[in-house]
């Protein structure tokens, strides 16, 4: 056979088009869990999450203003094709987030299970997308930058940073509330810790 198996075969653009929007609505359907349970979690969505529970501004706008600096390392740092589609990343997950509630009617979630789903959620979606080089923004540009260039596991480092954002949470949510969105992000970055690896995966964009 001709055909080198230990080759990484490239991305093709329907492929990268088909895992943003795939990515894209995990990520959105565990905010909107979160956002119901009134949880936040870590990154600039839990950023945005907590600026919309302290000053009723929708979240959508919150998470597309707070990433608008980070493009700038992803143009210098990652290239113009992963800063184009974390644009595009983030303003589907704005649109999405805005959308879902329209399409998906939940009057009532249990925190503990809007928690652990919706991190878990999360924590696929953004795997998804790392795999296509794009991301959701913020935090996970810088994650991916260095993981790329100084080897520090991006889920690993974006843990420390979430913890420092669900810490000031306890300024803005109940003590339970704090609880079980650290349990989600727990979720969320070993997800990404133990299946985003060097190597492991050998698709590329």
């Amino acid at each position: 056979m001709s055909t080198d198996l230990a080759t990484p075969s490239r991305h093709q653009l329907h492929e990268d088009i088909f895992a943003m929007f795939i990515g894209t609505m995990l990520v959105s359907l565990g905010i909107v869990f979160y956002a119901q349970a009134t949880l936040t979690t870590g990154s600039t969505a839990g950023l945005a999450l907590l600026l919309q529970y302290g000053t009723g501004i929708p979240f959508a706008w919150l998470f597309f203003a707070i990433n608008l600096p980070f493009y700038i390392l992803a143009v210098l740092r990652m290239g113009w094709p992963f800063a184009i589609k974390t644009f595009a990343c983030v303003g589907l997950v704005s649109y999405f987030t805005v959308q879902i509630p329209a399409w998906l009617d939940i009057s009532r979630i249990e925190p503990l299970y809007a928690s652990l789903v919706g991190g878990g959620l999360m924590g696929l979606g953004i795997l998804s997308l790392f795999r296509h080089k794009a991301s959701v923004g913020g935090i996970n540009i810088l994650a991916l930058f260095l993981q790329d260039n100084f080897g520090i596991r991006a889920g690993y480092f974006q843990l420390g940073v979430d913890a420092v954002i669900l810490a000031a949470a306890f300024f803005v949510l109940p003590v339970d509330r704090v609880v079980y969105s650290i349990l989600g992000a727990l979720v969320l970055n070993m997800i990404i810790a133990t299946n985003h690896k060097p190597g492991r995966y050998v698709g590329f964009s």
